[in-house]
């Protein structure tokens, strides 16, 4: 254990922090981490618990990747937000956070060709940028080959992210973060080794993120850039999407959501290339921080004192922390007491059981 002098604002991930309007408390950010427990693509009741056990008078919460449209599911059971039923569903869960007093986004996301035929309306083929699949197995996963959009088709695609944007603030949400990572579509709109399009949409590097921020574009002019944040994961290779200069795509898109005045940017750490356990590299997010004018979000299997030391040397604003904030409820006051902490059960992650592996992990006793 620490000294019992120490106090919070000699641990960097503890001070105080103003994103936008937003007054946070401490700059431990909960992770958007997909749990499979939203049942017919409806959040759940149980959510409620799960998200208010995480939630800080001032902390601030990334909610799951929810759909923007009935073509955006890649697995079963992930919650959406373009029907009525779902806007109603997450109220309550908006609701408990904020008597709280914590901050809630809604990471808003298509999936592309990350998906199937059985997830799919009618049975049909997943849209991406790319006729080109991934290859089924990948993830444990079978995937169905995907149809790549027609240009006609892409600003549909940019009006389910603008509605399902203005629906999260019709739930309450305090605003949406846009999920360009992961191998997703927007992803593999971005990275050259999935896109081959011969159109606007694909070939140099300003067409590839033509559709990217497109969507950004839609969603700020629909509910204000002072509620809009973007993931980003240009050196992530998640689901075969890869980029042959990461760096170039990260830089690029750090300086093109400048004009938008995004509220944050959220990105990946190089070393997370399938974003499950760290690999060594000397690759840095440093440029992609010092480029964007907003805040900035690091993610990537940070611990208590990488967080603590990216935070003090001004590497980023914010950590977000994903598998142990999932282990640890109350990792907040575990940091700032420096107490053990509960370790996380991969293989109950994505089950669907709405307590085990959710909301069974214990708080700390504390006298």
């Amino acid at each position: 254990m620490e000294a019992a002098a120490t106090t919070t604002t000699n641990i960097p991930l503890l001070t105080a922090y103003k994103m936008g309007q937003f007054n946070l408390s401490h700059r431990m950010v909960l992770a958007p981490l997909t749990r499979i427990r939203s049942y017919n693509h409806i959040p759940q009741p149980h959510a409620i618990l799960y998200y208010s056990q995480r939630t800080t008078n001032g902390g601030f919460l990334i909610a799951e990747a929810t759909g923007v449209s009935n073509t955006a599911q890649g697995y079963p059971n992930t919650p959406g937000i373009w029907t009525k039923e779902q806007v109603e569903a997450w109220k309550p869960i908006v609701d408990a956070v904020h008597q709280k007093g914590g901050i809630i986004f809604c990471q808003i996301w298509h999936a592309g060709r990350v998906s199937n035929y059985g997830l799919q309306p009618n049975g049909e083929a997943p849209i991406s940028s790319t006729s080109k699949g991934v290859t089924p197995g990948v993830d444990g996963l079978d995937w169905s080959p995907p149809r790549p959009l027609s240009i006609e088709e892409i600003p549909k695609i940019v009006n389910d992210f603008r509605l399902a944007a203005r629906n999260a603030i019709e739930a309450g949400f305090d605003g949406v973060e846009i999920h360009g990572a992961n191998g997703y579509l927007i992803d593999q709109f971005m990275k050259d080794q999935v896109n081959d399009r011969t159109d606007e949409y694909g070939g140099s590097l300003e067409n590839r993120c033509r559709f990217a921020l497109e969507v950004v574009e839609a969603v700020v002019r629909e509910i204000g850039a002072e509620r809009v944040g973007m993931r980003l994961s240009p050196y992530a290779e998640c689901a075969e999407a890869v980029d042959s200069n990461p760096e170039a795509l990260g830089l690029y898109m750090a300086k093109a959501l400048n004009k938008f005045k995004l509220l944050y940017l959220h990105v990946i750490e190089p070393r997370m290339i399938q974003l499950t356990d760290k690999s060594e590299t000397q690759r840095s997010l440093l440029s992609m921080r010092r480029a964007f004018e907003g805040t900035f979000i690091a993610a990537g299997g940070y611990s208590r004192d990488e967080g603590n030391k990216a935070v003090a040397a001004n590497y980023t604003d914010l950590v977000a922390f994903g598998r142990l904030f999932l282990a640890n409820p109350d990792l907040p006051k575990r940091f700032e007491l420096n107490a053990p902490l509960n370790k996380y059960n991969r293989s109950t992650f994505y089950i669907p059981d709405p307590v085990v592996g959710y909301t069974d992990y214990p708080f700390l006793k504390l006298a």
